[in-house]
């Protein structure tokens, strides 16, 4: 299933979601005019690696990517979701909030992984933490999705509430089928840092709270 928009207006322009959209293309526009030394170097340098942790790298990594699909589907999932949830929390407390999903989510990865030497890349943990916080505030908005039918594809309103839990349980049981054979895998999906941000999410959009004219706006219903 792939969310193509959802039914949710934002009353406000999402200048720090854009801001979030351009920095992570632009950096990987630059990732991809290096050669595999240097890229490979890059990504060992700033990469999040379990085995050799440092804090700084827990922001690093979430704005690096593995290749276009891996950037391209994060930026369309912020783009989708981060503009009402930039809405809710206002300009300054989002970006707080954004970074803060990406580090829970780079920890939950560590604790999960502590003697993995490969680095993890990419904004996925953080936007995580957007999808949690939108079905927090948004659970009855309506998520138009391209769905799969046998051997077509059609468009269908699913709530958000449905599409967004359905997504996190996916990435929680994938996390758990990970762990029997993580000792032989050299790579692949952070599950769990999904899971971690995802959860950050929804905690933190109620610990920060809704700006005061935001309060006052009922969530629209379909």
């Amino acid at each position: 299933m792939i969310p193509l928009r959802d039914s949710q207006p934002s009353y406000s322009k999402p200048v720090v979601t854009l801001a979030l959209i351009s920095a992570n293309v632009l950096i990987f526009l630059y990732q991809v005019s290096l050669d595999s030394f240097s890229l490979n170097h890059l990504i060992a340098s700033y990469g999040l690696v379990p085995d050799r942790f440092r804090f700084d790298t827990l922001f690093t990594s979430m704005f690096l990517h593995g290749g276009w699909l891996h950037l391209i589907g994060n930026m369309w999932f912020l783009w989708i979701y981060g503009d009402n949830v930039e809405d809710t929390l206002g300009h300054v407390k989002y970006l707080l909030f954004y970074l803060l999903c990406g580090v829970a989510a780079g920890l939950v990865h560590v604790g999960f992984n502590g003697g993995s030497r490969v680095p993890t890349i990419g904004a996925s943990g953080a936007i995580a933490g957007v999808m949690g916080a939108y079905v927090i505030k948004f659970p009855r908005s309506r998520i138009v999705t391209l769905v799969p039918v046998f051997f077509f594809l059609t468009t269908m309103e699913i709530p958000a509430s449905v599409i967004l839990v359905y997504w996190f349980v996916v990435q929680f049981f994938s996390g758990i089928g990970q762990v029997g054979y993580s000792h032989l895998s050299q790579g692949g999906v952070a599950w769990f840092a999904h899971v971690g941000g995802f959860l950050a999410g929804m905690l933190l959009i109620l610990v920060l709270g809704a700006r005061r004219r935001y309060r006052r706006r009922p969530e629209l219903h379909w």
